[in-house]
């Protein structure tokens, strides 16, 4: 035996298998260490940044990450995201969300009430229950058997405001990106500007994220207030797996936001997936779908907003949108920062 294979064997039995001609670099059970970064819609996602690259910049699973990120968003007094978002036309505000990992598990609630964090309830449910998805009152009966609080029924103050103005007329006008708001500073999320429309007109706000470890693998959160003054007991794209958020930890991982009805129509998020896995980067898959989009709506796209945002397995990121005015939060070892995305507009 030559002493170099005799070497091999015994880095192999210490679990140690890959080398390069150049001298071997190792690791640990096959997995190789990668740079983490996460990615998360809108300028509130820079916020939802920081809690998460608190995970990941510490060696945690992208998982933890994406979960942590976004329950920022859910606790933010002036923001149409979490129980501070807006009411359904009968006044009562109703959640979803939905959160997937790097081994197919997922779990989602909808249409549930008076639970601060859905997102961790979807969690929950991903862990706990041999299902995907639990709603309405069922939802809610679960996560207070998991020690939720059950919170009071009431509006914030500026739902509140925001209700009361669209009572006026009782109209369900579609108002595009008005989950943007000006973000003052990417150092200090506390000097971002509230989301605000004159007149009552709120629309719907999401928050999605997706992450990836120092171990190589995906994860991703979707969290939503759905569309303001929305029909009582309507669901969007957040909780749907498939739709608004989808993760293939061979290939990538990807979340929509915009209007939930017509991601769900193409089953978007899965559908970004599949064009990564036929070799398009993260940006020209999330063009794929959005120009598909277009090409359905006709001329009824000119009144929507559709977005997705996508990072694959080599850890790049990329976004498309159907109109301008869309951003998106990235933060990896260089830091947090604010990108503008492109559009078909």
């Amino acid at each position: 035996m030559s002493m170099d294979r005799r070497k091999f064997l015994n880095l192999s039995g210490l679990g140690i298998t890959s080398f390069t001609i150049s001298g071997f670099i190792p690791t640990i059970h096959n997995q190789i260490e990668v740079a983490p970064i996460v990615a998360a819609t809108w300028d509130a996602g820079l916020a939802a940044n920081l809690a998460a690259w608190k995970v990941l910049g510490a060696g945690g699973k992208a998982l933890d990450a994406v979960e942590k990120g976004v329950m920022v968003t859910e606790d933010e007094m002036n923001c149409c995201v979490g129980l501070n978002g807006n009411p359904d036309r009968d006044g009562h505000v109703t959640l979803d969300a939905s959160i997937m990992d790097h081994e197919f598990n997922c779990g989602s609630v909808a249409f549930l009430e008076r639970i601060k964090h859905p997102i961790a309830v979807a969690r929950r449910v991903m862990e706990k229950t041999p299902h995907v998805m639990l709603v309405g009152e069922g939802a809610q009966q679960f996560a207070v058997a998991e020690g939720f609080t059950l919170e009071p029924d009431q509006l914030s103050d500026d739902a509140k405001r925001s209700y009361e103005g669209w009572l006026k007329k009782s109209e369900y006008k579609p108002v595009i990106n008005i989950e943007r708001k000006k973000a003052l500073s990417q150092l200090d999320p506390s000097l971002m500007a509230p989301h605000k429309l004159s007149n009552g007109e709120w629309n719907h706000d999401t928050i999605g994220m997706v992450a990836l470890d120092r171990f190589g693998n995906l994860s991703g959160s979707c969290t939503t207030s759905g569309a303001g003054f929305k029909m009582r007991g309507r669901v969007g794209d957040s909780p749907v797996i498939g739709a608004g958020l989808y993760v293939d930890n061979e290939v990538g991982a990807v979340v929509a936001t915009g209007q939930g009805e017509d991601v769900i129509r193409v089953a978007g998020s899965s559908a970004v997936v599949e064009q990564m896995r036929q070799g398009k980067s993260p940006s020209e898959a999330c063009k794929f779908v959005v120009e598909r989009i277009r090409r359905i709506k006709k001329e009824k796209a000119k009144d929507i907003q559709i977005c997705f945002i996508a990072i694959n397995k080599k850890g790049e990121v990329g976004a498309f949108a159907l109109h301008k005015g869309f951003n998106y939060a990235v933060h990896t070892n260089d830091g947090n920062k604010l990108i503008e995305s492109s559009s078909l507009d």
